[in-house]
Parts: structure tokens; sequence; C-alpha cells
């Protein structure tokens, strides 16, 4: 799995470069699993997700004929299968200068992030690391935007068990591996989400998608 974080992280670095506005969301689709063939994966694990605009409210918005706007987010989610195991990575930039209320939510939804990161453990319930997310946004008056769980075990499928979601009682167990990827969506505005995954070790989480979380401004 090392070799799959390093290798989404090297392909968030790639379609950076490529971003800019007028684009089509299906030719940053296109260009990343291109690139994604070249380093060696043997196909992506699920369809590629690109949501720049008011299409970012949509929280599994598959990439469309849209063309990336001047302003606004654009959420990226994909990933890649090697030697038969999946990995799943989520990171949204800003194409323009952020508005303050943009900048702010992006800063919360890092935060109940790296927050449910950071209780990642052995022997933790799901329900906790949910509650650790959610707690962050409910504290900011945007729970109400984050519509579904907080995570998902990956592995030789992109969804495995356990679920991290509310009141899940599964005790995360060392050799797992999860997502955490809470998200903010507010129709007719804008939508956010960051996704990692995390390896469960003996003391605590391992992070396997170590690429930059700060706002990125193109």
């Amino acid at each position: 799995s090392d070799v799959c974080s390093s290798d989404l992280c090297k392909l968030f670095e790639h379609i950076l470069s490529v971003i800019r506005p007028g684009l089509a969301e299906f030719e940053i689709a296109a260009e990343l699993e291109h690139q994604a063939r070249r380093m060696g994966a043997e196909a992506m694990s699920f369809e590629t997700i690109v949501a720049s605009g008011l299409r970012s409210a949509l929280p599994h918005g598959k990439a469309s004929s849209a063309p990336l706007p001047r302003r606004g987010f654009l959420t990226l989610d994909f990933g890649v299968i090697l030697k038969g195991y999946c990995s799943d990575m989520t990171r949204t930039v800003y194409l323009g200068k952020p508005k303050t209320n943009e900048r702010d939510t992006y800063q919360t939804v890092l935060e109940a992030q790296e927050t449910a990161v950071a209780a990642v453990g052995s022997g933790v319930s799901c329900g906790e690391v949910d509650e650790a997310a959610r707690s962050v946004l409910r504290k900011a008056g945007l729970a109400e935007a984050f519509t579904h769980s907080t995570g998902h075990g990956v592995g030789l499928e992109i969804h495995e068990a356990p679920r991290i979601g509310a009141g899940q009682t599964t005790k995360l167990l060392p050799g797992m591996v999860i997502t955490i990827e809470p998200g903010v969506y507010l129709a007719g505005q804008f939508g956010i989400r960051i996704e990692d995954m995390v390896a469960v070790t003996r003391n605590g989480g391992q992070m396997l998608t170590p690429a930059p979380k700060a706002l990125i401004e193109l």
C-alpha cells in the first residue's frame, strides 16, 4: 500500500500542473487516468470524480463536460488498483481567489478530517472516529451539510467493511486500512471533501496518502 499511496500523491501533483479554467472536467479525469496507467496502475479503483464550481456540491459528481470555472472549488476523488489492491484519495483545490467564507469552510472541513485521522487507533470504535469529524462540523453549524459517513474500509474492493459511520460499534484493529473523508456540500454554492487512506496500527493510524492538504489556489 505504500507504493499506492505515493503514486496517488504523484498523480495529484501531476494533475495540478494540467488544471486550468475552461478545460472540461472529463479532460482532467482522462489525463489523470492516462497518467495512472503510465505509472503502472492496473486500473482505476472507481470512476474518477471531478466536480467543479456548483457541481462540487454533488458528493459523487462524476466528471462531466462542464468547463472548469475561472473561480471556484474543484474536487478530485480518484484511486488506482495496484497488485490487486485499491486506493482512494480526495483533494479539493481552488481556481482563482477564494472568498472568506469559502476559505473558512475549507479550514473547517480540514480540521474535521485531521481530527478524525487523529482519532484512529486500535480498539477505537468506528462511531467514535465518525463523531470526531462530525463534532467539528457541528460546532461550525455545518453538520447538516455532511451527508455521508466519514469513511470505509479499503482493500481488494474499494468499499469494504468496516463503515466509519454514526453509531457504528465495530472496533478498529491493526492491519485495517480505512478512509477518512468528511465533506460539506452546500447546494447552489460549493462543496469540499478531503480524503486520506489511513492504516490502523497498534499505536494509532499511519497516513498512506501524504499529499498536501492546505488549500491550494491555482
